[in-house]
């Protein structure tokens, strides 16, 4: 029987953390301005009306209003109406 506990590279590896990335909202719901909508890498989903994009392409919402996802030319756009 081994006394030692087994020390490769497997028991080494550290995986890193997740980044939270992806949608943080869904369509329909009641946001405010600065909140965060979407964490992407890449512009995966554009700004429409009311939506900012910040230096790390994070859609956030500059007016207030409620969320509203649509497609123009088979892309996924994100915009904030107002009610």
């Amino acid at each position: 029987m081994a006394h030692k506990k087994a020390g490769g590279k497997t028991s080494q590896h550290v995986r890193p953390t997740g980044k939270r990335l992806g949608l943080k909202i869904s369509q329909g719901q009641k946001v405010s301005p600065g909140m965060i909508l979407v964490r992407q890498r890449g512009t995966a989903v554009k700004a429409g009306k009311g939506v900012k994009v910040g230096r790390d392409h994070t859609l956030f919402a500059s007016s207030e209003g409620v969320t509203k996802f649509s497609q123009k030319y088979g892309k996924k756009y994100l915009s904030v109406v107002s009610k």
